[in-house]
């Protein structure tokens, strides 16, 4: 599928769905603020039995990245072990021992959000701030720690990988709208997406990525994603966020017969407001949603709070 020139597709897409101004000009938040209390309050209640799922990868050096843009994986060392606690140099009193650890690694290693300053459009932020609020000392408007508290609300799981393909998508397949709505139809009335909802996208690429035993192309690489075309649907119903289990989100190789970089990402993010979540591990959520055929569930996924960071790591905690 190759869409028309990309320019003229920015521009109409910068028209159609640019939310500058509309939560004021101070805005930190973008989208995340049509997630309010009630919307809190209703997604405390979606849970019944109780189970929880991790929805990240671990942090290791086994990890997704390949080097693009300089992402390494998480390098995690110890700075005391127990070895010199048993050999008594550590020069506590009465016994006492333990162990320190530290980790070096780009805040967008694994499973993480991006933030509102990560991506920008023509050299313009989300809100139409300057792209130099971000510089050497981090995002002086926009950090991520702004949004610590705001990722929490209703999740709603659409496997596309399930109800469009046989359990996964093939890398270069782009997820259309119509996808979006066949997957809902076939899951039922429990994933009805609603102003304000948390999305998660299952392809199922990082599944197969398992199952293969071979990062491969996972990180930069061809991969199933949203297309462009999709960025009406996420701009008409209001959702907070939305998240994949995809390096990048959004379908690789792009749409466009020209050279493209992230299009979706350039309107989603500085235009549109719109959080993106990506790597994250939907694996055993999708099963457990396959089985009861219940796809929503209180979702909590705040970000690691680092000021001034554009995008940083997370553990979301799916509650069902």
């Amino acid at each position: 599928m190759s869409l028309g020139p990309i320019e003229e597709e920015l521009a109409k897409a910068r028209s159609a769905y640019r939310n500058w101004g509309r939560w004021g000009e101070d805005d930190v938040l973008g989208t995340l603020n049509f997630i309010d209390d009630a919307i809190r309050a209703h997604a405390a209640g979606l849970v019944r039995r109780g189970r929880a799922f991790s929805l990240s990868q671990e942090f290791n050096e086994d990890g997704p990245q390949r080097g693009f843009r300089g992402r390494i994986n998480p390098v995690h060392y110890m700075k005391d072990t127990g070895s010199d606690a048993a050999a008594g140099t550590q020069g506590f009193p009465h016994g006492f021992g333990g162990a320190d650890d530290h980790i070096v690694m780009p805040l967008q290693a694994s499973t993480q959000w991006d933030g509102l300053g990560h991506i920008y459009d023509n050299k313009q932020a989300w809100n139409g701030r300057p792209c130099t609020i971000v510089n050497g000392n981090g995002d002086s408007v926009t950090g991520i720690e702004h949004m610590k508290d705001a990722f929490t609300g209703r999740g709603v799981l659409l496997d596309v990988g399930r109800a469009v393909g046989d359990g996964e998508l093939p890398d270069g397949f782009p997820i259309l709208e119509k996808h979006l709505r066949a997957t809902i139809e076939a899951q039922g009335a429990t994933s009805t997406v609603r102003r304000g909802d948390l999305v998660l996208v299952r392809t199922g690429q990082l599944g197969r990525v398992r199952r293969l035993g071979d990062w491969g192309g996972y990180a930069a690489g061809d991969a199933p994603g949203l297309s462009f075309t999709t960025l009406g649907w996420l701009h008409r119903t209001e959702i907070a966020a939305i998240a994949t289990d995809t390096w990048g989100l959004e379908v690789r190789p792009y749409e466009f017969a020209e050279p493209a970089m992230s299009p979706l990402h350039q309107i989603a993010i500085p235009n549109m407001g719109l959080p993106l979540g990506e790597m994250w591990d939907l694996e055993a959520l999708a099963e457990d949603c396959a089985a009861d055929g219940v796809h929503e569930f209180l979702l909590v996924a705040a970000p690691l709070p680092v000021t001034g960071a554009v995008g940083a790591p997370v553990n979301p905690i799916a509650v069902k």
